[in-house]
């Protein structure tokens, strides 16, 4: 969808912090107690963490992040549409803006964490949408019943003579 663009942004900005703050409430009456694994504005700040925003003109539509595992490994994390422009692509191009900034910086594998529940389908149609597949748990996640990690493999560049 044309008309708003990406960027990356610091997520102490407050009306990133007000739709982070949000996305937090959501994730907490969705899933029980040790199962949210949504990042903190600390987390969010870590050198291993690129955090972008979804804006159209100043209005906030969305924010996503990439996360740097390892040189070869990265993960999407705190995946979030605003409720006002859910519907819009916003979730689809912030997906395509990682998974492409995950793959110019020579990344492999690309995996993340969502919830298991019902109201977490959307979110996993949108990653199978782009050939993301159930995996094992990686990192610190675990078997549980709430939580559903995807990866995805990326290419290999080739390589320029």
């Amino acid at each position: 969808m044309a008309g708003f663009t990406i960027a990356v942004e610091d997520p102490r900005t407050a009306d990133i912090v007000e739709l982070l703050e949000a996305h937090l409430a959501l994730m907490r009456r969705i899933s029980p107690p040790g199962h949210v694994h949504a990042l903190d504005l600390d987390a969010l700040t870590a050198p291993s963490i690129t955090f972008f925003a979804a804006r159209r003109d100043d209005a906030l539509l969305g924010v996503g992040a990439l996360k740097s595992l390892d040189r070869t490994r990265a993960e999407i994390k705190s995946m979030h549409t605003a409720a006002a422009a859910r519907g819009q692509g916003v979730g689809r191009r912030l997906v395509r803006h990682v998974i492409e900034l995950a793959a110019g910086r020579d990344v492999r594998w690309l995996g993340l964490e969502t919830g298991s529940q019902p109201e977490f389908e959307p979110a996993r149609a949108l990653y199978r949408s782009f050939g993301f597949d159930e995996c094992e748990p990686f990192d610190s996640y675990t078997v549980n019943p709430y939580s559903t990690c995807m990866a995805l493999r990326l290419p290999t560049p080739l390589t320029k003579p």
